[in-house]
């Protein structure tokens, strides 16, 4: 497989950066910055790995380098579309770094290392409670420790108000009653993701409010972290076409400059990343571009990169494409569900990866199917390749290549009483149990075949195929990719097998998955 170039680039030629800076779904994103390094992580929901690391030198080009969590409780041995890991902070305190992010059926959960690279610890359930979410802490001047948090009305009953609880410095367990500290339900509906900041003697809590699609940037200031908090406005859209611009990170430079990383919603990409300038008047911050002096700033399209103490740097984005040579599977993959051992094999047949058929439901739906492997659309338009060879048995199961959302369609090879055939198939109810509908059937000579998907700007998908040495040729009809429960569509690799079938061991390998420029076809 050739390696290519990304499809999405944040790095412009005259020291500009472009918005956004990565074009996927990295959900409410959050960053700390220790030196020179800035670290990110964000929601991964029930998608396992959990709570990718990311770092930079920047704030402008990013790559994974980890994940803070390798298995979630055994509840995720199935798919929990949409539950989870929701919105998590990354904080650095006293030479350790910290995540906290709310579960909302289980509580509060806390991992640490003392390197971000390497093991982060096991989750500690730091308050178990129903509904507290988007959880953030401080450490304050005086040795106190506090968790700010907000509240997911689907468990709790209600929302639009946040509150802060005092903590132990270790930040293992609540201490003390939490209080509400602001009620948004007049001028900042749905008000939540909080995250508490100290400056110059007064308490910040930078919050989201308004909802994802149209929603704005809250700050809220007091000199009590308990408040009264006086609240404004900091970033809205205004005139321009990045919706919802909020919830992220407040970042500071030894230069003196301050940055502000947030998400936009994009449907069906999920939650891309941004980042925006940020300003101080009068001890409020004003983020992106403020033309009218209002205090409301607008995102900026492109900007002047930060300055920061590193090199210019080539254009880093999360990793795609794989080519199956290493001895791990890349950190761009994730299983839908806690993985299980002998799903996967990176060995049996040396630089290629083999997936072994597990065993589903008769109807043969995708839904609740926890070992598919995918990622993140990676760019507005693409092209997505993989070649398959498969082992399979008559009538067992099938294996190849899924888009995945709320509706799914795939691309893959069945072999049956007929012989072998290529299925491009879709299911735009998988929740509800539908059954998967053909759409076209392909007979193959072998069990063997190159499979593609190409994305539209808009995420309209074509699935193609190739045998032999022939060029592609357009299969199906067009599928329109669908966001998932809070994540965007995702893409990747399946196998999987019927329970009707008596027979195991069926595999598919997958030769490389190569992610490209948009490619046309016949």
């Amino acid at each position: 497989m050739k390696h290519t170039a990304a499809v999405w680039g944040p790095t412009l030629d005259d020291g500009r950066y472009r918005n956004p800076i990565i074009y996927a779904d990295y959900s409410d994103p959050d960053v700390v910055r220790v030196g020179d390094d800035f670290f990110m992580t964000a929601s991964s929901f029930n998608a396992v790995p959990g709570l990718p690391i990311l770092h930079s030198r920047d704030l402008v080009n990013w790559r994974l380098i980890n994940h803070a969590i390798d298995e979630l409780p055994p509840d995720f041995d199935r798919p929990q579309h949409g539950n989870g890991v929701w919105a998590p902070s990354i904080n650095y305190h006293e030479g350790t770094f910290y995540i906290f992010y709310g579960d909302p059926d289980r509580g509060v959960y806390m991992t640490k290392t003392d390197d971000p690279r390497g093991r982060w610890s096991d989750l500690t359930l730091v308050h178990e409670v129903e509904g507290w979410i988007d959880t953030a802490p401080l450490w304050d001047d005086d040795g106190n420790a506090y968790l700010a948090h907000a509240f997911a009305k689907s468990r709790a009953g209600f929302n639009s108000v946040l509150n802060i609880a005092p903590m132990a410095p270790d930040g293992t367990h609540i201490t003390g009653e939490s209080r509400q500290v602001f009620d948004g339900h007049d001028d900042h509906p749905t008000i939540e993701g909080p995250k508490l900041y100290k400056r110059g003697g007064s308490y910040y809590i930078f919050a989201p409010a308004g909802g994802v699609s149209d929603g704005w940037q809250t700050v809220l200031r007091s000199d009590d972290i308990y408040g009264p908090y006086d609240d404004r406005i900091v970033l809205a859209q205004g005139e321009t076409p990045i919706n919802g611009p909020h919830q992220g990170a407040l970042v500071g430079l030894d230069s003196g400059e301050d940055w502000f990383v947030h998400f936009q919603e994009v449907d069906p990409y999920g939650r891309i990343v941004h980042l925006q300038p940020v300003a101080w008047a009068d001890g409020w911050p004003v983020i992106g571009r403020d033309e009218d002096g209002d205090g409301t700033g607008e995102p900026v399209r492109t900007h002047e990169k930060p300055d920061v103490a590193a090199e210019t740097l080539p254009t880093m984005v999360p990793q795609t494409s794989d080519d199956f040579e290493a001895a791990r599977l890349g950190l761009q993959w994730q299983w839908h569900g806690n993985p299980k051992f002998g799903w996967h094999s990176l060995t049996d047949r040396p630089d290629a990866l083999r997936l072994f058929q597990q065993r589903v439901d008769a109807s043969e739906n995708l839904w609740s199917v926890p070992s598919l492997l995918l990622q993140k659309f990676p760019a507005p338009a693409f092209t997505a390749t993989t070649e398959v060879r498969c082992g399979l048995e008559e009538g067992t199961g099938h294996g190849g290549l899924l888009v995945m959302g709320s509706e799914y369609a795939y691309l893959s090879v069945r072999k049956t009483t007929d012989g072998v055939n290529l299925i491009q198939a879709r299911n735009t109810s998988p929740s509800e149990g539908d059954l998967d509908t053909v759409v076209e059937r392909v007979p193959l000579r072998g069990s063997s075949a190159r499979l593609r998907a190409t994305v539209e700007d808009g995420g309209r998908v074509q699935f193609a195929y190739a045998t032999d040495d022939a060029g592609f040729e357009s299969i199906g009809e067009p599928f329109q990719a669908q966001q998932g429960r809070w994540i965007g569509a995702k893409i990747g690799l399946f196998v999987a097998q019927s329970s009707e079938s008596a027979v195991d061991g069926g595999y598919c390998d997958f030769e490389y998955f190569e992610v490209s420029e948009s490619a046309t076809h016949d």
